[in-house]
C-alpha cells in the first residue's frame, strides 16, 4: 500500500479555548510574581550596587559556589561507580543495592546535618563515648567540610538515578566497535561510554547544584555562611530588609546561571545510532567482586544505616529521660495539612498549562510553560522573601497565613506536577477527544469523561511529588508560616539549633518514614522489567 504525504503531515494545531488560555496565562503570571517582585524590591534599594560588590558579599558568593561545585563533583564521583555496579555488572543483589542507594533521598539535608552534629559534634554520641578516655573535644564538624559532607551524602542519588537509567539504555555496539579497534575496557569506557552519559551527568549535576545553592537547613545547622544563611540572618536582624532582597536576587541569578550552564553543556551531539540497538552486556567482576561489595556496604552504612541509627539512639535516650513528645502530633498534622493543600493546588494550577502546552503548542504556550518552570530554579528562601515583602506591603490580609505558605510551595514545586501531567497528556491520543467532539459533546464534557481519567496517573504522581517535597521545605516554612504554626521541619531545625537532639529525633524519624514509603515504591517500580 502506498503511503501518501498526508500521512506524514503534522496535525494542524487548533487555537486554545479562551478559558484555557486565560487560566494558563494567570498561572504563568502567578509563578513569575516572586521573581518580578524581588527585582522591584531590590531595585528600590539605593545601595544595591554597593551591596552586591561589597567584599563580604563576594566572599559569600565564592563560598556558596565552591560548596555547590564541591558537592556536585563528589556526588558524581560517588554515583559513577555505584551506577556502573548496579546497572552493568554481575554484582550480587544489585537490584537491592540500587534501591538502597536511592533511599538517602528521604533524608532532608537538615536532618543529615542534625545527624552529623548529634554524632560528631559537642555533646554528641562519639564525644560521650570518648570522654571516659580523656578525649574532651573532637575535630570541628562545623563549617565548609561539615556542610559538604551532609549535603553530599543525601543528594548523590539525584545523580545516581538518571545515570543508572542512562547506563541501562546505552547501545553496546559502540563499545564493541571501540574494543574491535584495540581499545582497552577502561579506554572504551572513558572514550565511548562516558561521553554518552553526559546528558545524565549534566541533568543530575544540575539538580545537586540547585539543591546546594538553595539549601538553608544544613548550612545553618553546621554554621557555614552561604548566601541562604546570610540572607536569613540579614532578614531577621536588619531593620531595612532591602539588603536581604538584593542578596536574594543575587542567589536567584546564580541559580538561573546554573540552569543556563547546564543547557549549554548539552551541546548538539547525537546520543543514538542509526543501526539496530544492542542492549548493554553484563561485566563480570571476578576478583573485584569483594571490593565492589565493600564499596556498596560502606556507602549504604554511611548514607543510610548510620544516620538512621543515630536518630533511633537519640529517640530512645529522650524517651528514657522522660522527654515529652506531645508536640509531634500537632506538627505532623500541620505538615500534612499544608503539603496536601499544596499538592492539590499544584495539580489545579498545572492542568491548564499542561493542556495548553501539549494540545495547543506555539510561542504563547512555550512562554507560559517556561514561566511556570521558573520557580523550580529559584531557591526557596528567595521565593519566600519575595512573598514576605509582597504580603507585608500589598496584601497584609494574607501575610503570615496558611494560603500564602501554600502558594509559596506551589511556586516552588508546581513544575513537578506540571511535568508529570504533561507526560500523561502526551500519551493520550487526541483523536479520541476529536471523536467525542464529533459526536456532539462539548469541550467540558470531553475533558471530564475522556481526558481527565487518562490524566489521573500523571496527576496523582505529580501531586505525590509535590507533597513529598513540600513537607520537607524549611526556609519558606520558617518565613511564611502563621504565628504558632509549627511543622516537623521547623521543629527539627529549632531543636537542633538548641542542641536538643533527643527532642529533634522524633520529628526527624517521622519525617523520614513519611518520605521513605513512596520513595521506595517509585524505585521498585523503576526496577520492574519492561
Amino acid at each position: 500500500m502506498a503511503l501518501t504525504f498526508s500521512a506524514f503531515r503534522r496535525p494542524r494545531t487548533l487555537p486554545a479555548p479562551p478559558l484555557v488560555a486565560v487560566l494558563a496565562a494567570g498561572v504563568g503570571a502567578a509563578m513569575l510574581l516572586p521573581l518580578v517582585y524581588l527585582v522591584i524590591r531590590a531595585s528600590e534599594h539605593g545601595a544595591i550596587f554597593d551591596t552586591l560588590t561589597r567584599g563580604s558579599t563576594i566572599d559569600t558568593l565564592i563560598r556558596t559556589c565552591l560548596l555547590a561545585a564541591a558537592v556536585t563533583a563528589a556526588a558524581i564521583l560517588i554515583s559513577l561507580p555505584a551506577a556502573f555496579l548496579t546497572a552493568r555488572t554481575d554484582l550480587p543483589f544489585r537490584r537491592v543495592w540500587s534501591v538502597l542507594f536511592s533511599l538517602p533521598l528521604v533524608f532532608p539535608s537538615y536532618v543529615g546535618a542534625f545527624v552529623l552534629v548529634a554524632a560528631l559534634g559537642p555533646r554528641g554520641i562519639v564525644q560521650n563515648w570518648l570522654e571516659p578516655l580523656g578525649v574532651e573535644r573532637l575535630p570541628e564538624i562545623y563549617g565548609f567540610w561539615g556542610a559538604w559532607l551532609a549535603i553530599t551524602l543525601f543528594t548523590f542519588p539525584y545523580v545516581l538515578i538518571p545515570l543508572r537509567a542512562a547506563m541501562m539504555g546505552l547501545d553496546r555496539s559502540m563499545e564493541d566497535a571501540a574494543r574491535s579497534l584495540g581499545a582497552s575496557p577502561l579506554g572504551a569506557f572513558f572514550r565511548v561510554t562516558l561521553p554518552q552519559l553526559r546528558p545524565a551527568l549534566a541533568a543530575g549535576g544540575l539538580l545537586v547544584a540547585l539543591y546546594t545553592l538553595s539549601d538553608f537547613g544544613a548550612v545553618s545547622i553546621l554554621r557555614f555562611d552561604s548566601l541562604t544563611r546570610v540572607i536569613f540572618i540579614q532578614y531577621k536582624s536588619a531593620f531595612d530588609r532591602s539588603e536581604a532582597a538584593s542578596l536574594a536576587l543575587l542567589l536567584a541569578a546564580v541559580a538561573l546561571a546554573a540552569v543556563w550552564i547546564e543547557s549549554m553543556t548539552r551541546g548538539r551531539a547525537r546520543y543514538h545510532t542509526e543501526a539496530v540497538r544492542k542492549t548493554p552486556g553484563i561485566v563480570r567482576l571476578g576478583r573485584w567482586r569483594w571490593p565492589a561489595l565493600a564499596f556498596c556496604v560502606s556507602l549504604v552504612m554511611i548514607s543510610l544505616v548510620l544516620p538512621a541509627a543515630v536518630l533511633v539512639y537519640w529517640l530512645v535516650r529522650g524517651l528514657d529521660a522522660g522527654q515529652s513528645m506531645s508536640f509531634i502530633g500537632s506538627a505532623a498534622v500541620n505538615s500534612i495539612q499544608a503539603s496536601v493543600l499544596a499538592a492539590i493546588a499544584a495539580i489545579v494550577f498545572a492542568l491548564p498549562v499542561a493542556v495548553l502546552s501539549v494540545r495547543h503548542p506555539g510561542f504563547f504556550s512555550r512562554l507560559i510553560e517556561r514561566a511556570s518552570y521558573t520557580g523550580f530554579a529559584l531557591p526557596g528562601i528567595s521565593i519566600a522573601l519575595a512573598l514576605v515583602f509582597f504580603g507585608a506591603n500589598y496584601a497584609p490580609w494574607i501575610y503570615q497565613t496558611l494560603p500564602l505558605l501554600v502558594f509559596a510551595y506551589v511556586v516552588r514545586f508546581m513544575p513537578q506536577a506540571l511535568g508529570a501531567s504533561r507526560s500523561s497528556l502526551l500519551q493520550t491520543n487526541p483523536k479520541t477527544e476529536e471523536a467525542a467532539r464529533g459526536l456532539g459533546k462539548g469541550r467540558a464534557t470531553v475533558f471530564a469523561r475522556i481526558t481527565l481519567p487518562q490524566l489521573l496517573p500523571g496527576l496523582s504522581t505529580g501531586g505525590l511529588l509535590v507533597f513529598l517535597t513540600a513537607i520537607k521545605e524549611l526556609p519558606a516554612t520558617l518565613l511564611l508560616s502563621p504565628i504558632g504554626f509549627s511543622t516537623l521541619a521547623t521543629q527539627i531545625w529549632a531543636s537542633t539549633n538548641e542542641a536538643m537532639f533527643a527532642r529533634a529525633a522524633a520529628p526527624a524519624i517521622l519525617l523520614v518514614l513519611i518520605a521513605a514509603i513512596p520513595t521506595t515504591m517509585v524505585v521498585l517500580r523503576e526496577q520492574r522489567p519492561r
